[in-house]
């Protein structure tokens, strides 16, 4: 084909980039709003490159999964424009980017999601090889000034390679589950356009519904990942997804454990799609190596064979005398021109000539390659490339002396400090500078870091912090650093240092019991306030201890009974009534020693927050499986409003007024506390203001305030006020104090059960056990039993009106252990799934995501003289200096392309 008109005159250009009208009217990109040909792709991208000059010039493309982004990058491809493809959703590494390499022209977004092209300079402040055609950061998004130097036959043949041995057809449809500015997301890009397939671009995440639901409606055929991609995967169910049109997957970005190759691929061969297991690298354009899918399931471990164009060799170390290992070296015309690290060296042609990739690989007798360890300190972390080098100068500018390396699972970051406010910064300074969520950065702070005799600093004690919790090598310790790991591992909190509490941490009375039991296990005796003492005065006491004598938490045994009673006394095996009441007042007793602590009042209102959630999400799925399969509810239940808005006369509405009264009295107790005022109020008197708020809610205790209608008073505006004696009982801290609240439940709780003196004497009684007595002499397995039924008292507590009319027919007791054991069941499932709940409503949790927030609508538009226009067809702006993208108002207009047509 002839060289496009596009070309700079003396330059060189990708052809797939240039030869993409050959497509013709074959569908080229796919997004929510429409469909784009290759004709129309071709005319854009031209128009675009009209618009970049004549003179050829370093563009720096902010990378993002939209038609504006992908017609600026083939646009520069095309024309021969050397292009630096940036993250455009990080910002800190953006401008670093553009200090150290003064691009001639920026091309991006606004602040109102218009593209604009930034023309800097007529022409190029660079002297620019003609071969070169495209600049990628090695490290992810730190923002390194180290650059990759690509050529045009880089990425030609890397997309030629990769297109063969996927046998990609020009009637696949690939879908954008990675950036763009990620050399593995550019590479779908670059491969399927060569074949004439089309691009279902798109940034929404893989966890995300939406993204499904596109990517059936678009009838795409593949999706890459990297190791985190497939957790996510699992999450959502993949494994039982109806994917009718899907044909392959690939994986690369890191290793996926040889147990989760095998399982995918044995999942794809039922399903009828391919796994293609890859290696790779930023130096090799992308990609260097596949598993063949029919190797997938017997060599797992593998990275298996060269790609097309390329070949491996083994170069021998004198630390791995092994036969057949040695550093894999890698040879073929998708190996990168060099490396940039100043502007003078974009002049630079090709240093390299061959890979060495600093990975140490073995060769099977079969020709399969194998990664066994590294050489350099470089670490690919949930499919982000990070130097742990780059992280310590980072850490050093702001004051932190550290040590960092990595694994495929996480950042380990050492430094000098002590406190969990210093662990948080650092943490939050790590993940604003690389991208890694919170959980793959470990932080361990230290009086001194590790090094080796000879004074350099020795990263394998650094690896060995973080050995898990439950590693093999030896026994769970009760020293300091093991019970670090303890309650990193049950609150999902690895900031989690000698110094932390379990309240610091976010611990609530779901994780309380769980937690107490391990160290229990760990320790012999807690003392009654372990929960608020940093982790390094936790420690065994002094003497012996026999081996099966233990003490229980008085509110978790009440909690026990509670539960225990109420379901005996619905099934009618005994007759035991009261415990939902006292579960109200040990609720308001645990939601004053967990949530009213000295946090700031916004972190308090967060911890509470995420506790109402805990108690109101299962309770709401739960009803609403019920309402699906019988009538026994109705919609106000679902909303928690039944004792409002549901019917008088229903005998099953009533079923769930303990937990719509828990939630509400909750909701109202985190608002009064989110006012500043009040805040300091209950900071300034912890003790008396929940014996006002007692009082005032026995007004409608007692009906004081002469409301009509009693009966549609909502269930937590009456029992209120033991919740707040619960509050109040946690707070009093002197004799006299807890003498007051219990001559205060002593002289409320009678007559408000008419005709129940018995059911009024066990919630006084129980409440007065409470107050008086922290905890009670037990054994190991009473414990165990009694925290699992503690630990889900209220999902037995849900599940039972509908469990037990099933068996009690039959038999009362075996209904009654049957409730038990499914709600403990149903319990367990809700805890797992709830897990995540802790980082979604974390502070720092929106700051950044993997991907691009914005997505920008492109309608498919004709512009002046019936060329395809859109936001992407860059307009000069009129002062001649910046370019901008216009927008047009509707994505409907004519011209534009649903995907039905």
């Amino acid at each position: 084909m002839t060289a496009p008109s596009v070309l700079l005159p003396g330059s060189k250009n990708v052809p797939f980039a240039g030869d993409l009208a050959t497509h013709g009217d074959r569908t080229a990109v796919i997004t929510d709003d429409g469909l784009v040909t290759y004709r129309e792709l071709a005319a854009r991208v031209e128009a675009a490159a009209n618009r970049l000059g004549r003179s050829r010039r370093l563009v720096l493309l902010f990378g993002a999964n939209t038609v504006e982004a992908l017609v600026v990058h083939l646009a520069a491809l095309s024309a021969g424009h050397p292009v630096l493809l940036v993250p455009g959703d990080h910002p800190e590494a953006v401008q670093s980017l553009v200090e150290a390499y003064n691009p001639d022209v920026v091309a991006r977004p606004d602040d109102s999601g218009e593209w604009l092209l930034d023309e800097r300079r007529p022409g190029s402040a660079h002297d620019l090889h003609p071969d070169l055609a495209l600049l990628l950061s090695t490290s992810g998004s730190t923002g390194s000034p180290k650059l990759v130097r690509l050529s045009h036959e880089n990425l030609q043949a890397n997309a030629e390679s990769i297109a063969a041995y996927l046998e990609i057809r020009n009637t696949d449809r690939a879908a954008t589950t990675l950036p763009m500015h990620y050399c593995y997301g550019l590479s779908v890009i670059h491969s399927h356009l060569l074949r004439g397939a089309a691009l279902v671009l798109t940034d929404l995440s893989v966890a995300d519904s939406c993204f499904w639901e596109l990517f059936r409606t678009a009838r795409a055929t593949t999706f890459a990942g990297v190791p985190y991609t497939f957790d996510l995967l699992d999450r959502v169910g993949f494994a039982t997804m109806e994917m009718p049109h899907l044909r392959y997957v690939t994986q690369a970005g890191g290793r996926l454990a040889p147990d989760r190759v095998r399982h995918y691929a044995a999942l794809g061969r039922a399903a009828g799609w391919k796994l293609f297991a890859m290696y790779g690298q930023t130096e090799a354009t992308a990609r260097m190596a596949y598993l063949p899918p029919d190797l997938a399931e017997t060599h797992p471990e593998a990275a298996g064979v060269a790609i097309p164009g390329g070949s491996f060799r083994l170069q021998p170390l004198p630390d791995w005398p092994e036969e057949s290992t040695g550093e894999l070296v890698y040879a073929g015309p998708n190996v990168m021109l060099g490396y940039a690290q100043t502007p003078d060296e974009l002049a630079l042609g090709r240093t390299v000539h061959e890979l060495h990739t600093g990975d140490i690989a073995r060769r099977a007798p079969d020709g399969l390659y194998e990664i066994v360890g590294r050489r350099s300190r470089f670490a690919k972390i949930l499919g982000l490339r990070i130097d742990p080098a780059q992280i310590e100068t980072m850490l050093a500018r702001h004051d932190v002396t550290s040590l960092c390396t990595g694994d495929d699972e996480a950042l380990v970051v050492a430094a000098i400090g002590t406190g969990a406010t210093a662990a948080r910064r650092i943490r939050n300074l790590v993940t604003s500078e690389c991208g890694l969520p919170p959980r793959a950065v470990r932080v361990h702070l230290l009086a001194d870091l590790p090094r080796l005799p000879t004074g350099k600093p020795d990263y394998r004690a650094v690896r060995e912090l973080a050995r898990p919790a439950d590693s093999p090598a030896q026994d769970p310790g009760n020293g300091p650093e093991d019970l670090c790991l303890l309650y990193a591992r049950i609150l999902d909190r690895p900031e989690a240092t000698p110094d932390s509490t379990f309240v610091s941490l976010g611990g609530d009375s779901l994780s309380y019991v769980e937690m107490s039991l391990h160290l229990e296990e760990r320790l012999g005796h807690l003392p009654t306030d372990w929960h608020t003492k940093p982790i390094r005065e936790l420690r065994p006491p002094e003497g012996e201890i026999p081996a099966r004598r233990r003490a229980l938490e008085t509110s978790v045994a009440l909690r026990a009974m509670a539960i225990f009673c109420i379901v005996g006394s619905h099934i009618q095996v005994f007759g035991i009534k009261g415990g939902a009441h006292l579960l109200l007042a040990i609720a308001g007793y645990n939601f004053a020693r967990f949530h009213l602590t000295n946090a700031k009042r916004g972190e308090r209102v967060r911890r509470a927050c995420l506790s109402i959630a805990r108690v109101a999400v299962p309770a709401v799925i739960w009803i609403g499986f019920v309402l699906l399969v019988n009538d026994d509810y109705t919609l106000a239940n679902l909303a928690l409003l039944d004792s409002v808005l549901g019917p008088e006369d229903s005998k099953t509405g009533m079923h769930f007024w303990f937990v719509e009264a828990l939630v509400y009295i909750l909701i109202v107790a985190v608002a009064l506390l989110a006012l500043p005022l009040a805040d300091r109020a209950e900071r300034r008197f912890p003790y008396g203001l929940p014996l006002t708020l007692a009082a005032l809610g026995l007004l409608t205790r007692y009906d004081l305030l002469g409301l009509p209608d009693r009966t549609r008073i909502p269930d937590a505006v009456t029992v209120f006020w033991l919740f707040a004696l619960g509050w109040a009982a946690a707070k009093a801290r002197t004799r006299r104090q807890r003498i007051v609240v219990t001559a205060a439940a002593l002289a409320t709780v009678p007559g408000f059960f008419p005709g129940d003196p018995g059911r009024e004497a066990i919630i006084i009684a129980t409440f007065a056990l409470l107050v008086w007595v922290p905890s009670l002499p037990s054994r190991e397995r009473v414990n165990q039993v009694a925290a699992l039924l503690a630990t889900s008292s209220l999902y037995i507590y849900l599940t039972h009106w509908q469990i037990f009319p099933l068996i009690d027919g039959f038999s009362r007791h075996l209904a009654f252990l049957v409730s038990l054991i499914f709600g403990i069941a149903y319990g367990t499932v809700a805890t797992r799934l709830m897990r995540g709940l802790p980082s979604l409503l974390s502070p720092g949790s929106r700051r950044r995501r993997a991907r691009p927030e914005s997505r920008v609508r492109v309608p498919v538009r004709r512009g002046p003289g019936g060329q395809p226009w859109s936001k992407s067809s860059v307009t000069p702006w009129p002062a001649g200096r910046v370019w901008q993208a216009r927008a047009k108002p509707s994505a409907t207009s004519a011209g534009s392309r649903s995907l039905g047509s």
